[in-house]
């Protein structure tokens, strides 16, 4: 009888023990599918910004598969999320030990010590990143964040160039890009001061710098100090014609580019003006002489062929007046104004339907470049 219950209490133990490994079994087998609902779930609880839920989720979920490497890593994101750096880093260090080439982990963790200033170590895992199959699209630029921090300036310059080139409409990276010109320029430019503040490249480069922000009556005055250093240092005659210019001085413009046509007598941008100012003047033979230096210079720029065509049209010769007009409004297909003067062309030649024609194309193109500086008006701030 003794025998018979022992039996009997060993076959109820092995059928227990038979239950629980399908319990077992039946749980690891559905934890896959539990894990990938619990991982959605935190996802629709990360879009509502119920960063708690999302916690809730991504807790549950490793508590059915401790080492999944994406529950680590999306958790790990989630509290990176948070500014909580630390825990972030612990959570991505763990799903690297477990899956070393696990998609994008490398680049958060970079980001991570990023935020704790760890730019040492945020390098070395953005530099993982780029070993994996297909590196995070931010990693070109993060890694020359973490590349400037630690004075790599030029490295970082080539890493925004690449992230650019991915991406040519990265506004991050434009402003990192010219953030750290700028900041090169001006340490530059500290350094030249101080070897010499009254120094002539001082002077010029100054005058550069007023010019570019249209400050042309400071820039006047670093040209001119340049020039009394060194009276005869080429390309000054030309940069201060151009601020006279600007300044509407055309008299003292003009000796100016007098001036730099001596040093360079084929150079494109002083013909252009001297043309210009000619052609105000109405001395249209020594516009032609000028402008025809500039246009066979730079035969795609229309501004020197639609001034050649004024000069022609002034002087009675239609058909290359009309040759050089054809030539600029094909240059430049948003300018209204070489139509209005092939209107007129047409009208002496006696072509109603040409003259109509071109007419048509003024008023058209001159309504667009109304509407085009109304809406930029709008646009600015004011």
């Amino acid at each position: 009888m003794s025998k018979a219950v022992c039996q009997s209490g060993k076959s109820r133990l092995r059928q227990a023990f038979c239950l629980i490994c399908l319990a077992a079994s039946g749980l690891l087998a559905a934890s896959p599918e539990d894990v990938k609902s619990l991982l959605e779930q935190a996802r629709t609880y990360e879009k509502a910004e119920d960063y708690a839920g999302a916690e809730r989720s991504y807790r549950e979920a490793l508590t059915l598969a401790p080492n999944d490497p994406e529950a680590l890593k999306r958790l790990g994101i989630l509290y990176q999320t948070e500014l909580k750096f630390g825990d972030s880093i612990e959570l991505f260090r763990r799903a690297l030990s477990i899956s070393p080439q696990q998609p994008e982990v490398s680049f958060y963790l970079g980001a991570s010590y990023l935020g704790l200033n760890q730019f040492k170590e945020a390098r070395e895992s953005f530099e993982r990143e780029f070993s994996t199959a297909h590196p995070h699209p931010r990693c070109h630029y993060y890694y020359a964040i973490a590349l400037q921090s630690l004075g790599r300036t030029d490295d970082a310059l080539a890493q925004l160039h690449q992230s650019l080139a991915a991406n040519p409409k990265d506004a991050d990276a434009l402003y990192q890009l010219a953030r750290l010109h700028m900041n090169a320029s001006l340490e530059t430019m500290q350094t030249l001061a101080d070897l010499g503040p009254d120094s002539f490249q001082l002077h010029a480069l100054m005058g550069e710098v007023y010019a570019n922000n249209h400050r042309y009556e400071e820039s006047l005055k670093e040209y001119r100090a340049a020039l009394a250093k060194r009276p005869d240092a080429p390309g000054l005659h030309y940069a201060l014609g151009t601020a006279l210019r600007n300044l509407k001085q055309i008299d003292e413009a003009e000796k100016e580019f007098l001036e730099a046509r001596r040093e360079d007598p084929n150079d494109p941008r002083v013909n252009l003006y001297l043309g210009e100012f000619a052609v105000g003047r109405q001395h249209y033979a020594d516009a032609i002489d000028y402008l025809r230096v500039a246009s066979a210079a730079q035969p795609g720029l229309a501004r020197p062929h639609f001034l050649l065509g004024r000069c022609y049209l002034a002087l009675k010769d239609l058909e290359k007046s009309k040759s050089e007009l054809l030539i600029a409004a094909q240059a430049d297909p948003a300018d209204p104004q070489p139509h209005f003067l092939l209107a007129q062309i047409y009208r002496e030649q006696g072509d109603s339907e040409s003259r109509a024609r071109e007419l048509k194309e003024f008023e058209r193109l001159s309504l667009a470049e109304k509407t085009k500086t109304y809406q930029s008006a709008k646009a600015a701030p004011q």
